[in-house]
């Protein structure tokens, strides 16, 4: 019997947009504006190639994500030495789907999952419904998919034509004789890009010996004792991990994608999409080839108006409000060039570099050349200035250099000697302007070169304007990089840092050690691109209402971080080897008690010989699950869904928190402590949140458990100075559904805060239809979830695996919900109209947050940007009140000389070393300008405690 004319084709985008970028590596293609669209461009021809010359009635893309899958849970280490992902491939992404939005084709993501995982689910499912699938990847990974109907699809690259391998040409090509056994090669082999162990000194041929021999992985090992030599001691003392590098390598088909075929078949191109992208992307001949010549827009096919039509539902699959949605429009397309005079000779050529351009770099190295300059920077309105320094620890560094720039085209390096003394003398010179408040100042974060003045008695004064915040503003979801700025904004590819010192790694130079001409004119272009950006960001932070939020938000608030790190907090070294000693007797005891509940000893962090014991030994369940390698499953949920019946589950589950929180924070935070201050300064990072929250490192505070008892015993490592002083903990109490009742106008929520009554119990008492004093605590545990969850636009199906109930329960629950909260609902499908048709949302104070694909034809796509719609401008909104808390508190502080100090920031709370003269006041006037930071119908509430220690007081 023929198959039916069904022909569906699966895109690897990674695999073909990294292959793209390669191919034109040595020749790139850059347009006019400096865009590099070489991965575009080679990703759409093949794209056009397969449409054109294969004809399929089906087609979808699949995609990565950054989200950690199940396979870093498995192996932490899993992808862990993969090299930093290409700038010009991450720039290329968001485009690429740009390209497949206007081609009508759907994309497929899914968080914890790769584009392999996808494919293959789909590709399976496919093929048992009558398809013809083509998995269109140069992977060798997917031959173990391979079936009759299923087939790998490599497209022609360099001259090489395009080529289908089914079971046969798989098998030949691995020397194998069932297809089952290409993940066995691939867990023996190993793989080096993702950082599969394999086991070590086994080859492919090697590989293919040992399954002709023994036919899997398993069987080899079960003879390891038969196999000679070096060999032979390899396997035996790798058993483990060969098994776990064949479950790394193996890919899961049975993701929860749905398969739709409707959704995924081939359909017209939308024109005017396709003219708008393909003219910023100068790609003139591949828009001839997609739309004929086309160049006016055409009335929409009526298949494109039941797409988009189809677009039209809300986050619960209800009908939305609006007509069809407008274009989403983000600020990349539409920001400015430099002005035409810093432009190069060729308009289409390749990206500008310091050889070709014209410039002026000054080396100013007397005390007359020093003093010369210190007098124009004196009468500038602002100007730019970096630091070179001999390391990016700003309490450790040593100042090499500074540059000025206050034109374009024009820098000035001052070189900066190693002895203290002369380098304190020689900043002292430009002392004076750099603490006059009248003149402003521009850098590409600034913050660093702040705290490494800092450390030389020097304070920075005046407005600041740092480039990377305001590209942070306009274009939050991009890289923010110096580099990537230049090359998008500037047409320019600036000297790399590795020309000078080499690449990161134990061969890495020295900023000291590069000689004076070539550091001078390094540091000069630094400071130079950086005022030229300047240029750009300061004309276009206004035209995307970002100015006000930018100048009065986050300039401000870069000052007050600058202080939060230089002043770092203290930690009580013996708290913490006190606390690693508990914490090693506990996982002792956790062990004995483990062995005797077993009744055998055993390695507890190998899977294989734990699911053994649980499984084969005790015979804790009659069908225990199983990896696609035949191990037992014994992960986290495996064993927490056994903790109620059986003790020796909940005594592992113990046993990995202890040794968690010994190896992550206990035993690693006094590794951070700096050798001179004795204190640990964290790095505030203002440009990584999307929603605009304050991240941090070295360390990671928004990490120190709170949720587990032990966790929260960390933070008793944290303390004061002195005697003389105590810690203050400010905490916001349910910001975000506070901002949520503000935001949505809900009379009910709006009275439940202002009048203080318990949030969740009221919604409990609404929700199931009983007084307040009726409401049991499986009630109130129910309508909390259901009040956290609407933040994040949880669906029937979240709601139902957070809270163990039916699907049909928690779908009650919602529309209950909704029924009782009308204005909520009412809320969130106004905010996801309002991105639909502007393509962004916005917070209390402006910040934006761009949704790419809230009107994506893809409803995986669509409703993760339907839930950030709703979620952004309340987080958002969140974090825009904590940071003018933040700014306010600080200028209290230094307005009334206070000795108190604010030390931490995490997620919604302040931490402060409070001397004890000032308590009282502070616990005033924090409260005060936290609850007012920015008024609202809501009245806010704040938790402040003190203590010796923050444990105590939060």
């Amino acid at each position: 019997m023929d198959r039916p004319a069904n022909k569906l084709f699966l895109l690897d985008a990674m695999a073909l947009i990294y292959r793209a970028h390669f191919a034109f590596i040595k020749a790139p293609r850059i347009t006019s504006k400096g865009l590099n669209t070489s991965a575009v461009f080679g990703f759409t021809n093949t794209l056009l190639e397969v449409l054109q010359k294969e004809k399929p009635t089906h087609i979808g893309v699949a995609f990565d994500t950054s989200a950690p899958t199940f396979r870093h849970v498995q192996y932490e280490a899993y992808k862990a030495q993969r090299e930093a992902q290409p700038e010009d491939i991450t720039v290329a992404i968001p485009i690429v789907k740009q390209l497949l939005e206007a081609m009508c084709i759907p994309i497929l993501i899914l968080d914890g999952f790769e584009a392999d995982d996808i494919i293959g689910t789909i590709a399976k499912e496919a093929s048992r419904e009558g398809f013809e699938v083509y998995m269109m990847t140069p992977d060798k990974d997917y031959g173990q998919l391979v079936e009759k109907y299923v087939h790998i699809y490599k497209p022609a690259f360099m001259g090489k034509p395009a080529e289908v391998l089914g079971v046969n040409e798989v098998l030949e090509r691995w020397k194998i004789e069932r297809i089952d056994q290409v993940v066995d090669i691939l867990g023996l082999m190993g793989d080096a890009v993702d950082n599969i162990p394999g086991i070590p000194g086994v080859g492919e041929k090697t590989a293919q010996k040992l399954i002709q021999q023994y036919g899997s992985v398993e069987s080899i090992l079960e003879n390891a004792h038969e196999i000679k030599g070096k060999l032979g001691e390899k396997v035996r003392e790798n058993k483990e991990q060969a098994l776990l590098s064949k479950q790394l390598a193996t890919i899961d088909t049975k993701v929860p994608v749905p398969f739709d075929a409707e959704d995924l078949t081939v359909c017209d191109p939308d024109s005017a999409k396709i003219i708008a992208l393909f003219d910023e992307l100068e790609f003139k001949t591949l828009k001839n080839r997609v739309l004929g010549g086309q160049t006016t827009l055409p009335p929409p096919t009526q298949k494109q108006m039941a797409a988009e039509k189809k677009g039209q539902l809300d986050l619960f699959g209800g009908p939305a409000e609006s007509g069809a949605p407008k274009e989403a429009t983000l600020p990349h397309s539409t920001l400015p060039t430099i002005p035409s005079e810093s432009q190069s000779e060729t308009e289409h050529g390749p990206l500008k570099t310091i050889e070709g351009t014209a410039h002026r770099y000054h080396t100013v190295d007397t005390d007359e050349l020093m003093e010369s300059l210190a007098h124009y920077l004196s009468l500038q309105v602002r100007f730019c200035f970096d630091t070179e320094t001999t390391s990016l620890e700003t309490q450790d560094a040593e100042l090499v250099g500074m540059s000025f720039s206050y034109q374009a085209g024009e820098a000035f390096y001052i070189p900066v000697p190693a002895d203290r003394v002369e380098a304190k003398r020689i900043l002292s010179i430009f002392k004076p302007v750099f603490e006059n408040d009248q003149i402003g100042k521009i850098g590409q974060n600034i913050k660093f070169d702040i705290l490494v003045l800092k450390t030389y008695g020097l304070e920075v004064k005046g407005a600041l304007f740092d480039t990377m915040l305001a590209h942070y503003l306009l274009e939050p979801d991009k890289r923010h990089g110096m580099d990537i700025l230049a090359e998008t904004y500037l047409h320019y590819t600036p000297v790399s840092i590795t020309e000078l010192i080499g690449k990161k790694g134990v061969k890495q130079g020295n900023m000291r050690d590069v000689p004076l001409q070539e550091i001078s004119q390094y540091a000069g272009e630094d400071a130079d691109i950086t005022y030229q950006l300047y240029q750009v960001f300061e004309k276009e932070l206004p035209k995307f209402n970002a100015h006000k939020l930018f100048q009065d938000v986050e300039m401000p608030l870069l000052e007050v971080l600058a202080e939060m790190e230089y002043c770092g907090v203290r930690v009580d070294l013996t708290a913490l080897a006190d606390m690693s000693k508990t914490l090693e007797e506990d996982l002792k005891a956790a062990e004995s008690e483990i062995f005797e509940a077993a009744g055998v000893s055993f390695n507890i962090n190998s899977p294989k010989q734990l699911g053994e014991v649980l499984f084969d030994k005790m015979k804790l369940v009659a069908k225990p699950k199983k990896t696609k390698t035949g191990q037992y499953a014994t992960g986290e949920d495996i064993l927490s869904d056994l903790e109620t019946e059986h003790e020796i589950a909940r005594k592992i589950l113990d046993y990995r928190e202890l040794q968690k929180l010994k190896s992550t924070y206990v035993d690693a935070l006094p590794a951070l402590v700096n050798q001179r201050t004795g204190r640990i300064h964290t790095s505030y990072n203002q440009a990584v949140a999307a929603t605009g929250r304050l991240s941090s490192t070295n360390p990671n505070l928004q990490n120190i458990p709170i949720r587990t008892v032990r966790g929260r015993e960390i933070r008793k490592a944290f303390i004061s100075s002195n005697e003389q002083y105590q810690i203050l903990s400010a905490d916001y109490s349910q910001i975000e559904l506070r901002i949520m009742a503000a935001f949505s106008e809900d009379a009910s929520m709006i009275e439940a805060f202002n009048q203080g009554r318990d949030i969740h119990a009221t919604t409990a008492s609404k929700v199931f239809k009983v007084s307040l004093e009726e409401v049991t605590s499986d009630m109130r545990r129910k309508a909390k979830m259901v009040n956290f969850g609407i933040i994040y636009g949880i669906s029937a199906f979240g709601l139902s695996q957070r809270l163990a109930i039916p699907r049909s329960e928690a779908a009650s629950i919602i529309d209950a919900y909704f029924e009782e909260f009308p204005a909520v609902k009412a809320y969130m499908d106004r905010i996801i109209n309002q991105a639909r048709e502007h393509g962004y949302v916005e917070t209390i104070l402006g910040r934006r947050r761009y949704l790419a694909d809230i009107n994506s034809r893809n409803a995986t796509n669509r409703g993760y940007a339907e839930r950030n719609a709703i979620n952004a401008p309340i987080q958002g909104s969140a974090a825009d009140m904590i940071k003018v808390a933040m700014i306010q508190i600080q200028q209290f502080l230094r307005t009334e000389k206070l000795k108190s100090r604010m030390i931490l920031q995490v997620h919604d709370e302040l931490v402060f070393e409070v001397h004890l003269d000032e308590i009282d006041l502070l616990k005033g006037k924090v409260d005060e300008l936290m609850r007012m930071a920015i008024p609202l119908p809501v009245k806010m509430e704040t938790g402040i405690g003190i203590g010796s220690n923050w444990l105590e007081a939060h």
